[in-house]
């Protein structure tokens, strides 16, 4: 089981200035594009001071990666669009470990990522309203020693009084589809059946915790 080598290199930064873009909103009068926007800008400062810190135990990082995480972007709705028509499929024990086995893929596989993030600068363009519940703000990260700016859109969803991620599209491939299109793979490798997808991303996570320290 793999996970785009792109989507791995970039999505510390992207979870970093991401993950922020939740908080009630700031003003009646304001636009949801603004919102979304202030959002990144303001936020993403003390998100990457206190994701990326090198002086915290690991452990401690870990827990404070998964509060972001389950705090900020929308999991639940995430893993279940990823899983597709094969949620239906799921009975409720399965589904329950299906959530739980998906957030701690992404906890430990990418909280390392943080400590080596240097803060490559972000640039927003402009944000664009997609219907009355989400918008998209469009953006690129630059690169350390003149690499190539990676351009990044960000899809905010609102609910009620409350901004989340919905998902993260990096030069045109989207982190959810690309994890929707792998967990599909493997269900067709393994019988067809959610609890082969359950099997592999058992033995993913147990791989990545081995290689803690």
């Amino acid at each position: 089981m793999k996970i785009c080598p792109r989507m791995l290199s970039f999505l510390p930064a992207l979870i970093v200035f991401a993950g922020l873009s939740f908080s009630p909103h700031q003003s009646l009068s304001a636009s949801f594009e603004e919102e979304a926007t202030t959002f990144v800008q303001n936020l993403a400062e003390k998100a990457i001071r206190e994701l990326t810190d090198k002086n915290k135990p690991r452990d401690e990082r870990i827990d404070q990666f998964r509060t972001y995480f389950n705090d900020h972007f929308a999991v639940s709705g995430i893993g279940k669009w990823i899983l597709g028509r094969h949620w239906r499929k799921a009975n409720e024990a399965e589904r329950a470990e299906y959530l739980q086995l998906f957030e701690d893929l992404m906890v430990v596989s990418y909280v390392d990522r943080f400590a080596a993030y240097v803060g490559e600068p972000l640039h927003i363009h402009k944000s664009l309203v997609q219907d009355d519940n989400n918008v998209t703000v469009y953006s690129d990260i630059h690169q350390e020693e003149g690499g190539a700016a990676v351009r990044v859109d960000w899809r905010v969803g609102r609910k009620d009084d409350l901004l989340k991620i919905v998902d993260v599209v990096v030069e045109g491939t989207s982190m959810s589809n690309t994890l929707r299109s792998d967990f599909g793979s493997i269900i067709r490798q393994r019988g067809g059946k959610v609890a082969g997808l359950l099997e592999a991303l058992r033995e993913k996570t147990a791989k990545l915790r081995e290689n803690d320290g």
